[in-house]
């Protein structure tokens, strides 16, 4: 049987990174943050997400494609997030920008003290975070519902109401985009989340309630949007 080198390995991932983002990739694991990125876990237009070993922990290393994002409508979302009033309608600037913004959102959501992975470090395109789940990534709710869907809905809003509190709003919520670990919901990718006074945060945030309810209603759990958006915001 053939071994390959983890140099070897890496050339598999070729056309989905630029060179730019290898350079950064090797920086990453030089400076000890991560020993290897051993494999695919979803591949997307806009980010690819891989697991990488640091000795027998894994960790998720999500990079976002500089060619192939649609900057234009990440541009739409952060140009409304005071954090990020300064930014020009450049790619490169909107991006990197784009990954800061997801860290500092996940930095939000470890201090409200909610079920999601733990930022490690960014750099430009390049976001390290914690995996969740054991020896395998925990699945996201949509492939695997939960034994209680009550207790798992009563849980997700509190997680919602302890975020309102920090000032951040999710966003992008779906059954895609948390995870059912342990019967316990942990939400990521924060990359659309935004501050409570963002201009459109009631939007987003009826948005995302809206969204969780159409899917629990469908596993018998009936609560109505309005009263729901009182709960988290009261």
């Amino acid at each position: 049987m053939v071994t390959l080198t983890y140099q070897e390995r890496f050339k598999t991932f070729k056309g989905v990174f630029d060179e730019h983002t290898e350079r950064n990739i090797f920086e990453l694991q030089s400076r000890g943050f991560f020993d290897e990125i051993v494999s695919p876990l979803k591949i997307g237009k806009e980010s690819n997400v891989f697991i990488a070993l640091k000795g027998k922990l894994k960790l998720i290393v999500k990079i976002y494609r500089v060619q192939n994002c649609d900057f234009k409508r990440m541009y739409n979302y952060i140009r409304k997030d005071p954090r990020y009033s300064f930014l020009k309608h450049r790619r490169r600037q909107i991006i990197y920008a784009w990954t800061q913004r997801e860290f500092r959102n996940l930095k939000y959501a470890e201090k409200a003290g909610i079920y999601a992975p733990k930022p490690l470090t960014f750099k430009e395109n390049i976001l390290i975070e914690e995996m969740i789940g054991d020896q395998e990534p925990a699945p996201v709710l949509k492939d695997n519902h939960p034994q209680h869907p009550q207790k798992f809905f009563d849980s997700l809003l509190s997680q919602l109401k302890k975020l309102y509190r920090e000032g951040l709003i999710h966003g992008d919520l779906s059954s895609f985009n948390i995870l059912n670990h342990e019967d316990k919901p942990y939400l990521i990718d924060f990359s659309q989340a935004t501050l409570v006074q963002t201009p459109n945060s009631e939007e987003l945030l009826q948005r995302d309630v809206k969204n969780i309810t159409n899917f629990f209603a469908k596993l018998g759990v009936n609560e109505d949007p309005a009263a729901v958006i009182k709960k988290i915001t009261a």
